[in-house]
This record gives structure tokens, sequence and C-alpha cells, in this order.
């Protein structure tokens, strides 16, 4: 029976042959449809006197009799050709179906016949081979041109005259003023197509060729508005048949596959409505080829009521259960890349972000679409994956932007939830408690995606992510302690967060980060003290709870180490801060709050506390506690910074220069707050440096008002110094700074560019009363030569410029760099040999390396890799140079050479590991309370190593007087 229907198929669709040869002058029109009429009475015949159709000629007949949409006296020969075609297809489709109801229904076999496991299993008979699954395409494509396409309404589907020969040269063949109804005809196709569908094996050639062309017919018959009464009076289709045509569009969209459905809807939406139709007009979005198999048609403007239909039809599509993946594979798959596609991923994030009409309230639209945003980032195909992120973050960052209510309740929440649960802030039905590395691993791959790769800052994006930047952190701490993929996302997102922040929030994230302004959720870093981070086996991490010591002093040990790490982790954060000034204004914020410490310290009173109850004396005595506790959590985080970040990250621009010395200053005039006397040589020095630095920028060429304006809040403490400053030099220099300040330069004293010569030939303190001590060169002073020298110079440079240089200077020792060929000492004064570029013999090894200059390298205490440590280039001071420069009173110098031996010693250094007992004798030499004491006897009790005495230094005594080195060293 299947092979009798095959050949009735063959016969219909069988090629022009004869019918177009008899008569050539024939059209293309005219000669298809004599081949239709020779083909169908070819059939007619067959069926008649073939005694092998006749099982067949039975089976049609019966079917005809069911066919209630059978027109025997019909004057179209094209119709006649699709009935006949439509009864041949119902024909096979219900022996088909009976062939299988008889082939799942069989017994088993009996055992002596069942199948050895070579042997292949029996094929059901609805199975086709090749040439039968070509024969049945064709004859599909015959009844969609013929009994389908020319009754749709125009703009509903591509015409079929654009897609295929066979539809070009059929278009305009219909008559449609016949009997019967053109609606009719469109009923009784797409029903006929419907039931072959039901079919598997029949529905795969239906749908995968003409899905949209019987979804275009359904919309029609469905939901068309209503006309008047065709030809002949024959009414249109009736409420009830409407209706079943509604409810098979239902059915067909819910069963064939959704990305498929979605496509051929945005199809049939058709094309801008004020664009006519033309082979220029864009495709859909994802352009497959067009309903029936056509090659890429141009889509014309669609009617009203279809397009509204559309849009309802994907707008259910989208808020069902995975709809929003449905959408992006429909119009993202199959494209082929370029700026078009991310254009087009563009487009479909601003509508998924956008609330639908057809939605019941925008709070149920959000809640069903924010968790499919959030999957989409998940993703794993390396195809696809980076055009659906694409679209998660363009759909998530816009409904962040225009939806801030919903976002921050569908999205972002459920987004950084398990960041929330790490700091034992959990969400409604969540319990705290262990979270697995997958989900922590999740959480910062979609952060990183949404925020780094989209790169759309929001406040309400930046305030979510606030919350949870202490947990970040703390994972960032822990994967700087082991390998983990987590760690350079982390910091990334760190960064990011930082960069974006408006300046006093990000100053405020990092003092809580620090300890300073304490975090939520418990314990500066976030992390809820019951649990802790471990790693995980896929080399990320994990939150398991936290095994408490028995050990007091361990868990001690473990806090303050923790600690510590949180700090040189934050600097390591804040140095990739390159061009930022946001390091510069913590450190500057942590001197400020220092100076005000140092005012509080002098005005705190004790308190009776015989007089107080218990509670209150011990209200009172926690506050004590914990303002000591955060008086050396800020010097423990100012030496850090110190430390670990260089000075030009820490004063980056001019204006943190001035406000650099405004603090020394500052610090300057509560010391003398305190009463005379209790300046020491650490005060001595810093309010040195700092009366030099603001004497170097004043003494520059060409300043501006702005840089006058920038140095006014200068004026209050060189006021204060100059009125209440013991040393009458640094009163003098004070009120003459003041008063060019003041005068926006108006006033400028001939000695201003010899400040730092006024200082060092003044009589001091610390220095000059000390009997036998050699006369500190200009070269090793506080105040850098190069500026004063520049002062008198005619150099175009500007006051920026001139200004900025100044952060060049190391601010431990204030060194200049190396003075370049250039410079000129001013001409009224002649420089001595220690005051000029020719260097003292004993100066080679300082002149060679000066510490902080911007030629020379970094600080001494940075590594090789950060260029200019003490043992890289090739102007590189020995362990004995770094050594002695350890024992100099000055205190800047001897700061930075201690640092300098402490690398040494760290990088294993030869000289340093076998001057091991000279090195830890100094060290304690200078940590000795009596330290005039213990120098004295060291140097008195021991033989000088070669190594500290082979050249003398412009600073210490000649070779020959090791002995006497205790008239000397009282500084």
């Amino acid at each position: 029976m299947t092979t009798a229907i095959f050949s009735a198929l063959n016969i219909l669709i069988k090629p022009l042959g004869e019918a177009a040869g008899r008569n050539p002058n024939l059209t293309q029109q005219e000669a298809l449809v004599a081949a239709l009429q020779t083909n169908l009475t070819l059939l007619e015949e067959r069926l008649r006197g073939d005694g092998e159709l006749e099982e067949l000629r039975g089976l049609r007949d019966e079917v005809q009799a069911k066919a209630t949409w059978v027109c025997s006296n019909s004057h179209d020969p094209t119709w006649s050709f699709v009935q006949e075609t439509l009864l041949l297809l119902l024909s096979l489709s219900r022996h088909l179906a009976l062939q299988l109801q008889l082939f799942n229904q069989a017994p088993p076999p009996a055992a002596a016949r069942l199948p050895t496991p070579e042997m292949a299993p029996p094929l059901p008979p609805d199975v086709l081979s090749v040439s039968q699954q070509k024969t049945l395409g064709a004859a599909l494509q015959f009844v969609v041109s013929l009994g389908l396409c020319p009754y749709l309404a125009p703009g509903v589907g591509v015409p079929v005259g654009r897609r295929t020969a066979l539809g070009s040269v059929a278009e305009g063949l219909a008559r449609v003023h016949a009997a019967p109804h053109p609606q009719r005809r469109l009923l009784a196709t797409a029903t006929v197509l419907l039931e072959l569908a039901q079919l598997s094996s029949l529905a795969t050639l239906v749908f995968t060729r003409h899905l949209g062309d019987v979804m275009a017919a359904l919309c029609q018959l469905g939901y068309r508005p209503k006309r008047h009464e065709g030809p002949g009076g024959e009414k249109e289709l009736s409420t009830e048949e409407r209706q079943s045509c509604r409810q098979a569009l239902q059915n067909l969209l819910g069963k064939v596959y959704q990305p498929i459905v979605i496509k051929e809807l945005l199809i049939l939406q058709g094309g801008p409505k004020q664009a006519p139709p033309g082979p220029s007009q864009g495709r859909a979005p994802g352009g497959p080829p067009g309903p029936g198999g056509g090659g890429g048609a141009a889509l014309g403007p669609a009617p009203p009521w279809l397009r509204r239909l559309c849009g309802q039809l994907l707008s259910e599509r989208l808020m069902q259960p995975g709809g929003l993946q449905a959408v992006v594979r429909a119009v993202l798959e199959g494209s082929a890349g370029g700026d078009s596609d991310w254009r087009t991923c563009d487009g479909v994030a601003r509508i998924l972000a956008a609330c639908p009409q057809q939605s019941l309230s925008a709070d149920s639209y959000y809640r069903l679409v924010c968790p499919q945003v959030v999957e989409l980032l998940h993703i794993r195909d390396k195809i696809t994956a980076q055009q659906f992120q694409r679209v998660a973050t363009r759909a998530a960052l816009t409904m962040v932007e225009d939806r801030p209510e919903f976002a921050q309740r569908y999205l972002l929440g459920p987004l950084l939830s398990p960041f929330a649960r790490c700091s034992g802030v959990t969400g409604e039905g969540e319990d705290q408690g262990p979270v697995e590395e997958r989900d922590l691993t999740r959480c910062v791959e979609d952060v990183f995606k949404v925020c780094v790769v989209g790169n759309r800052p929001s406040p309400v994006l930046l305030e979510a992510l606030g919350g949870v930047v202490p947990v970040l952190f703390a994972l960032f701490c822990f994967t700087k302690q082991n390998v983990s993929h987590l760690r350079a996302p982390c910091q990334e997102i760190l960064l990011w967060h930082l960069t974006h922040c408006d300046p006093p929030a990000a100053l405020a994230v990092l003092r809580r980060l620090s300890g300073l302004g304490g975090a939520a959720g418990g314990g500066a870093g976030g992390v809820d003290p019951r649990f802790t981070f471990c790693p995980g086996s896929e080399g990320g991490a994990k939150l398991t709870a936290q095994e408490n010591s028995s050990d007091e002093d361990e868990a001690l040990y473990e806090r303050l180490s923790g600690e510590q790490w949180r700090l040189e982790c934050l600097v390591q954060l804040l140095g990739q801060l390159q061009d930022s000034s946001l390091p510069g204004e913590l450190f500057l914020g942590l001197l400020q709050e220092l100076t005000s410490w140092a005012a509080e310290e002098e005005e705190e009173q004790e308190v009776d506390v015989s007089a107080m109850t218990l509670l209150e004396a011990e209200q009172h005595r926690e506050g004590r506690v914990e303002g000591r506790g955060h008086r050396l959590a800020l010097l423990q985080l100012l030496a850090v910074l110190s430390e670990g970040l260089p000075h030009t990250l820490l004063l980056r621009e001019p204006t943190q220069v001035v406000v650099f010395m405004e603090s020394l200053l500052q610090r300057a005039c509560v010391g003398l707050a305190q009463g005379p006397g209790t300046e020491g040589p650490v005060e001595s020095q810093t309010l040195r440096m700092g009366i030099g630095l603001v004497a170097a920028m004043l003494s520059g060429p060409q300043l501006k008002g702005e840089d006058y304006s920038s140095m006014s809040r200068l004026l209050p403490p060189l006021e204060e110094l100059s009125q209440k400053h013991p040393d009458r030099v640094i009163q003098e220099l004070a009120s003459d700074l003041r008063a060019v300040i003041a005068t926006h330069g108006a006033y400028r004293p001939d000695n201003l560019a010899h400040a730092p010569r006024r200082q060092d030939h003044a009589p001091q303190t610390h220095r000059t009363h000390v009997q036998g001590r050699p006369q500190i060169s200009q070269s090793d002073t506080s105040i850098p030569q190069s500026q004063t020298s520049q002062s008198d110079t005619s150099s175009a440079a500007s006051p920026q410029t001139h200004i900025s240089n100044l952060t060049t200077h190391s601010p431990h020792t204030g060194k200049p760099p190396p003075q370049s060929p250039t410079t000129q000492p001013p001409q009224s004064w002649t420089p001595s040999p220690a005051q000029s570029g020719a260097p003292h013999p004993g100066q080679t090894a300082r002149l060679q390396t000066p510490r902080g200059s911007a030629g020379g390298g970094a600080d001494p205490d940075r590594g090789p890799s950060e260029g200019g440590g003490p043992s890289s280039g090739p102007l590189r001071m020995s362990f004995s140079d770094w050594l002695l420069e350890a024992c100099d009173p000055d205190v800047p110098t001897r700061a930075v050479a201690l640092r300098a031996v402490t690398r040494l010693v760290v990088e294993r250094d030869a000289e340093a590991v076998q001057a091991q007992d000279k090195l830890l004798s100094v060290w304690r030499c200078w940590q000795t309370p009596t330290r005039k004491r213990s120098c004295k006897g060291f140097w008195e009790n021991t033989t000088p190593p070669p190594c500290l005495a082979p050249r003398p230094r412009p600073h210490q005594p000649p070779p020959g007087v090791w002995r006497h080195a205790s008239k000397w060293e009282r500084s």
C-alpha cells in the first residue's frame, strides 16, 4: 500500500514533459497548468484501470467520503490538483498510522526468533526511504505553493513568489472567485497538514520546511477580523471553526522547539511599518530562511492585527520557563558574528529589560525573567557563550538603571546571595551555613561579567556591590595565599568598584577594609567569624566552619597575622591604582587623623573612676581600650602604606604635596603646643623637611595664582611657627614664607632661595652643640639643592611642573634627584665643593644612588622587579655603604638605610650574611633607650670591620679616629 501511494504521488508531481513540448509558445504558467491537468487525468486513468492501485482507490474513496472540504465541481484546475494531492497524503497518513499501531501491538517474538546482539532491530512501518522522503517533500511543496500561500492576506507571511522558482511561476494561478471560498481552501490545506504532523515521521518534513506557512494560515484563520460574505453568498468561517484554529495554533506553539517558533513569529511580525516591501529590506533578526524554505526573503510590513498577535505570542513564549533563553537562541543562533551581532545583542537586551504590555504586572514579569537572565551568564558553550553573556549583561544593567526596585529584589539579590551568606546576612528561607565552591565561583564570575565586562556603573549597582565588598576582599586575601583562578577576577572587581565609586565612598570602603571603619557581618574582613575560607577541589574556594583553637597564644597569633596580611593585600591592591589619586587621599587623610590624635592626647585628662558605677567604669574602660586600638590600627596602616607604596603614588598630584606639607607643619604646631623641650630629633627633622619643601616650591619660577591659592592653607601653621617656635631661624623662615604666600609672590626676600643653607648653618639643638663633629655637607641636608639652585635660573618650566617634580623626592629622606647638566647655582653666591656638583671622595657612594630620586629608581626597600632596589641597577650601593648609613644620626637617612639593610638580609646578600653579628649590634644600638652609651661601647670595644672603614664620609670621622667615636656620636 505504501508503495502504491508513492507511485500515485509520483504521477501527480511528474515534470512538465510533453505538455510543454507540444506547444513551445505557451508561457510558463500556461505550461504548468497544462502539466497539472495532464498529470491529474493520467492518475485518474491509472486508478480506474490499474489493478495494483485498486486497494489505494478504495482507501482514497473512503478518505474522500469523510472529508467535508472536497469540492467535486471546482473550475479551478490548481485547486483540483491540490485536492487530489491532499487526499493521497491523508491516505498515506492513515495507512502508516494503522500499520504503526499493528506493529506496536504485535506479540513479542518466540524464543527461537529472539534477536541476537548483532541483529538490527526491526524498522517501524512509518520509516520512509530517501526517495520516498524526496517524493513527499515535493508533494508538500506543491500543496503549500498552490493550496496555502495564494490564499494568505497581503503582509501575512513571506510571499511565495520570492522564495522558490515554483512559487514565482504559480503566483497568480489560483482562481480565488471560483468555488470553494479562499478561506475554505486555506482551512482545508491547514487541517490536512496538521493531521499529517500527528505522525512523527511526517511531522519532521512538515515542520522543518513549512512551519511558518502553517502558523501564518492558522493566525489568519483564527485572528483575522471578519469580512463580508464571499462569492456566491458563501460565508466565511464560523466562530467554532475560528476557535478551533486558535486552539490548534496554541497546541502547535507549545509542541515545537521554542527557538524555531520564536524565529517564525519574528518573521510573521514583518518588517518596519514605514518601509515598503522590497528586496533591500532587512530580514528578521538572526534571519533564517523564510517560511517554506526560501533563502532569505525580504520582509514587508505586516497587518496591524498580525503585529499585535505576534507580539502577544512572543511575550507568552518569553514568560514561560526557559523562554528568555529560547528568545536569545532564536535571534542569535546561526549568526556569523561581527558588529551587527553586537547591535543585535543590545537590541534584544533592551527588549528583554522592558516589561511587555501583555504581562499582568511588572512584578510578576521581572520575577520570572530576572532568574533567567542570571542563568544566561552560566552558559559554557564557547560558541554561543560570548553572545549570550553579552545579552544577559546588557539586560541586567538596563534593568538596574530603568527598574532598580525590581532589579535589586530579583536580580542583584540572587546574584550576590553567596557573598551575603558568607557574611552571615541571609535572605528569606536561607540558612547560614557553608558555601560550596561551585556557588562562590559562579558568584565571582557573574559579578565580574556584569560589573567589569559590562562596565556601566550606576548608584544601585555600586551600592549593592559595596555591601559585599568586605567578603570579596576577604576572598581576595585568601587567594593571595595560594594558587587560585579566583584571584584575578576578585582583584578586577575590587579595582572596578574603587575606581567608579565617589571618592568619599571609596575612602570609606578602604578604611572599612583596613579595619578602621568596621564591617558588616562580623570582623573587619566581612566574613562570619564562625566560618573561614579553605581551598576547593577545583582551584577555587569554599566557606567552611572554623575550628576553634584551644591555645590562646596561637589564636592571638593567627588573628594578628591575619590583620597584617589583610593590610599587605590592601596595599598591593592600592598599588594597582596607578592612575588614581585614591591612595594619596587615603594617606593624607590618615596623616590628618594622626595630627588630630596628637592634639586630642594633649587635651585628654584623667577621669576619676571612683565616682562612677561599675557599669560606667566598664564602659569608660572599654571606650579607652577601643580608642587605643583604633590608634594602633591607624599607625599600623600608615606604616604599611609608607613601606609598601612608592612616594610617587602616595603624593601623585601637586595639591597632595601641599596637603602633605600642611600635615607636617600642623604636627609641628601640635608639638609646640605641648610645651618647650618636647621636640625630639624626629619632630625636628620632620619640621625642617616641611619648611624646606615649602621654600623649594616658592622659589620656583612663574608661579600662578592658583598655585598660591592652593598653598594658602599653609598660612595658619606658618604663622604659628613664626610666633612660637624656639629656633629663631625657623621663625624668620616661616615668617618669610608666609609673607610670600600671602602676597602671591609680590614680596620675595632675597635669601628665600638659600633657605636650606640658612637651616644648616644655623645653631641647632641636635647637631651643632656636639663637639668634634664635622660640618654636614649640603648634599646631606633634607632640603634639595637642586630646587634651590633652580630658583634663580631662567627656566621656562611651568609652576605645575615644578610642583609636581617635588613628588619625586622621598618622603622619608627628602633627598633630591641628581642634578641635570643644565642646572646652574645662583649667581649671588659661590658654592663650596660640598655644595657643588663635585662630590667629596667620601660622597661617591651616596651621590651614585640618590635615594628617592626619579632617575635612580624607587625607594631602597622596593624589590628588584620594581626598579631601583638596593641590589639592582649599575649604581648599586654595597652592604657596607648601607651599614654606614644606618649609623647616621639624621633620622630620615637612618630610616632608609635600615630598610635597605633589611631588604638585603631578606634577599640573602652574601656580604650581609657574613656581617650578621655586626648588623645585629648596630640594630640593638639604635633600639636601646640609652643609645649614646650603647653606641659608645660598640665602637670603643670593637675593632671596626674592614667593610666599614674603607673611606671617610662627610658626616663621619676619618678612619684614624674610631676610638674617639664618643665625641661625635652624641647626637
